[in-house]
């Protein structure tokens, strides 16, 4: 189940004395990427599947320095 991988995986982080910021940071620009992804590089169907406004998308790429594919 999701839930049971990702207490595991949020264990594992503090365990290591991973940064809130830095896990947050990591967690969303891999998401990002992946719904990127899924939506082959549209940024409409991303910033709709993300539900955030595609201006906020824009800039967290930029943040990211995530491409378009």
């Amino acid at each position: 189940m999701i839930s049971e991988r990702l207490e595991r995986l949020v264990e594992e982080m503090v365990e290591r004395g991973v940064n809130f910021e830095d896990a947050v940071r990591e967690f969303e620009k891999r998401f990002i990427s992946r719904v990127l992804t899924n939506c082959d590089g549209s940024l409409t169907k991303t910033s709709d599947a993300l539900g955030i406004h595609r201006n906020t998308l824009t800039r967290k790429l930029s943040a990211y320095k995530l491409k378009r594919r």
